[in-house]
């Protein structure tokens, strides 16, 4: 555990058991769930991989846990009003995991936020509890804003948030025309702006927002109307993935006092929004690094709390009902994606061939290099790798002349490659190592080739540099002895996973066991459950993985029970994704058969079997399937 830093990103969700599997604790007790196990069940029921697991329980847990933990805060601060969370579903749309975070959220009237028209008509068919709200983010044309009157007209307490000015005008035109009154939300822009990867969505030069002075003219314009009484919630967004806690506080503080101004010029106001933001800690390094936190859930909810209240009671207004969309911190543990490798790439692993006699009877630089190999010691460790280097150099200037063979030149470079692997071993326990050493045992890092596409399942990692846990989900109980990078089966250079958490910094590998040909290998990638599902891309046409979904039941004899199976996407259905009609696919296809039969070139028997398989590949995963061939050993 202490290898892969578990304990810390785990946040007690996930641990290792003596069978040296990776072990899933859904509700932070002693239910357990051995991945391998899961590992065995999709196998039963033919799922291929890549898989996603996905722990409802865990899902639930999370929910409970941002609720109770404002719910204390609250308490110990004496704040007059309550919390009504909102999941903004853009994290993850996929249906189950919204209706199982509004379920377990029934008791604290947990809610939705959508920031589109068809996320705003999933919510509003979803949505029953009329204490909770749905929070209407994002522009608005004429037809987003009567399916949300539409909802008003239902009891919902459905809030419109002004992202520009025009916006208001559009809504109160358009309620007058329903006949009922909207309730209308303010976004405002603040000073404030957030740090880290998504830094640029908030601050003053944000893309939604009100100015200072643009809330004077709304509220000029809610006056008017006489619907002043009509805005009910003051909102803000200073960022996703907020790293570090001072952020938060001074753009909470900084939003309560223009919600505690607006009060003062006659609006009811009642819900003060402070927008998504709470961060996880991918890296478990506890700071203010980008894929980490340097604060807690608690203190979150106390700062929070604590600063609205001061500055509420500070201008004599009553507490606001306070609102989040901490939509990354409910959905990011609770699914893990498995991926199986199938081969791995090493640089130093072929045997070297003795070299022949230089004709003229000059010294061939492979003997040469093979003497430095033989010859290698500690306390010349650095001079020979340097001698290794000089001679590999001029191998390859030789060779742009025309006056290598390729034999000898194979045998020159793994030749270096196994120096320059003893030379790491040599430095090891060295303090301190070389930078070029360290540069070395980098570059001699192994590719192992994974079935699955960064571009579909971790799409933040190749986009932004957004760092997962990653690791090996069994065989902990033995010591991984390879360093690897990770490359998916995507042709794409950037297809691959080449940076890993550390608790100090950044990995450019990271520590695996070595791939054994005909015995699975797995990995898991952890914490990617918020916004990768949706917006993974079909590069290379790779589409959707299959998924399962795990509740914990302790009659049943492994603890758990599969609630539910979603299959992958076929070959077929991302094909229709890009105008490609599959019968229309069969169709000319079936024609070049039969042109192939009329010109002798295939008999009709065999014809038919080609089609046959021909159509039945359309409806094959898109991914590499290598349970009914031999896998290639690839090094």
């Amino acid at each position: 555990m202490e290898l892969y830093n578990v304990g810390r990103w785990g946040c007690g969700y996930f641990g290792v058991n003596d069978a040296g599997n990776v072990t899933v604790f859904p509700k932070r007790n002693g239910e357990t769930i051995d991945l391998m196990e899961v590992v065995g069940e999709a196998k039963s029921r033919n799922l291929a991989f890549p898989l996603v697991v996905r722990f409802h329980d865990l899902l639930r847990d999370r929910v409970e846990t941002i609720n109770t933990s404002f719910a204390s805060a609250i308490a110990e601060a004496g704040y007059n009003a309550a919390y009504r969370g909102v999941f903004p579903i853009k994290v993850n749309q996929l249906r189950e995991v919204v209706e199982e975070i509004l379920d377990a959220g029934k008791p604290w009237h947990f809610g939705i936020e959508a920031g589109s028209k068809p996320e705003l008509l999933a919510a509003l068919s979803v949505h029953t509890d009329p204490e909770s709200l749905v929070i209407c983010n994002g522009y608005k044309d004429t037809s987003f804003i009567r399916s949300a009157l539409m909802g008003r007209k239902l009891g919902k307490k459905v809030i419109l948030v002004v992202e520009k000015l025009e916006e208001l005008a559009h809504i109160l035109d358009i309620s007058r025309q329903m006949m009922i009154e909207p309730f209308i939300g303010l976004r405002v822009r603040l000073l404030s702006k957030g740090a880290g990867k998504w830094a640029t969505s908030g601050g003053e030069n944000a893309k939604f927002g009100l100015s200072t002075a643009d809330l004077v003219e709304a509220s000029d314009m809610l006056h008017a109307a006489g619907l002043a009484h009509c805005l009910k919630l003051l909102h803000f967004h200073v960022g996703s993935q907020v790293p570090d806690i001072g952020t938060i506080k001074r753009a909470v503080r900084e939003a309560a006092r223009f919600y505690a101004k607006l009060m003062q010029m006659g609006h009811e106001l009642g819900y003060l929004d402070v927008g998504g933001g709470l961060g996880v800690d991918y890296d478990g390094s506890r700071t203010t690094f980008d894929s980490s936190m340097n604060y807690t859930l608690d203190e979150y909810a106390r700062d929070i709390v604590y600063t609205v209240k001061e500055v509420c009671d500070s201008e004599s207004v009553a507490h606001p009902v306070l609102v989040s969309e901490s939509g990354r911190a409910i959905v990011a543990q609770h699914s893990v994606l498995i991926v199986e490798t199938f081969g791995a790439i090493e640089k130093a692993h072929h045997t070297v061939l003795p070299p022949k006699p230089a004709p003229n009877g000059e010294p061939s630089p492979l003997a040469d290099i093979l003497e430095i190999r033989a010859n290698l010691c500690e306390n010349r460790r650095l001079e020979n790798f340097h001698d290794a280097q000089e001679i590999r150099e001029r191998a390859q200037s030789m060779f742009d002349l025309g006056l290598l063979d390729l034999r000898t030149k194979a045998g020159i470079e793994t030749a270096y490659w196994q120096i320059a692997t003893r030379t790491v071993e040599l430095f090891e326990g060295a303090n301190p190592v070389p930078e070029e050493v360290r540069e070395i045992e980098i570059a001699l890092g192994d590719q192992y080739l994974c079935n699955f596409s960064v571009f579909q399942s971790l799409l933040d990692h190749w986009a932004l540099g957004q760092l997962f846990p990653v690791m090996p989900i069994h065989r902990l109980d033995e010591r991984p002895d390879r360093n690897a990078t990770l490359v998916d089966i995507t042709c794409d250079s950037d297809g691959k996973v080449a940076k890993f958490i550390d608790f100090q910094d950044v990995k450019e590998t990271l520590p695996l066991h070595r791939w054994q040909e005909g015995s699975p290998y797995y990995i898991g990638f952890f914490l990617a459950g918020a916004y990768q599902d949706i917006m993974g891309d079909l590069h290379n046409l790779f589409g959707r993985v299959n998924e399962m979904h795990i509740y914990l039941d302790e009659d049943e004899d492994s603890g758990y029970y599969v609630e539910e199976i979603l299959p992958g996407s076929t070959i077929g259905q991302v094909l229709s994704l890009t105008q490609w009609d599959v019968n229309e696919l069969a169709r000319r296809m079936k024609a070049q058969t039969d042109a192939a039969i009329k010109s002798d070139r295939l008999k009709p028997n065999e014809a038919m079997r080609l089609l046959d398989e021909y159509e039945r590949s359309l409806t094959l995963y898109t991914y590499l399937n290598f349970d009914d061939q031999h896998i290639v050993k690839t090094r």
